[in-house]
């Protein structure tokens, strides 16, 4: 099983028009939906930080895969790229980390 996470720090609310956690509900959204478009998709969790420290990410996925070709069709499937095209406009940075 592999084990897809994806950490993201969201923009300011002067940035987007909207909070963090409507940016974060966004984002959960378009991520839980893709489970019924990409059958690849074992798991999905999308999470928004309660830790005010400034230092942490704001939200994280947590995906699981049943192997490293399925989290390639995962991330070149249309819906996923339509839905990181719309999260690239909420986010100011992006670190992921995939394991086995």
């Amino acid at each position: 099983m592999l084990t897809h996470i994806v950490i993201w720090k969201l923009k300011d609310s002067e940035q987007t028009g909207m909070s963090k956690q409507a940016a974060f509900e966004v984002i959960r959204d378009l991520l839980t939906a893709l489970p019924s478009h990409i059958p690849q998709i074992q798991s999905i969790n999308v999470v928004f930080n309660q830790n005010p420290d400034e230092k942490n990410s704001d939200v994280a996925l947590i995906s699981t895969f049943l192997s490293l070709p399925d989290l390639a069709v995962y991330s070149n499937h249309p819906e996923h790229v339509a839905a990181g095209k719309v999260i690239g406009t909420l986010v100011n940075s992006r670190a992921a980390i995939d394991y086995m």
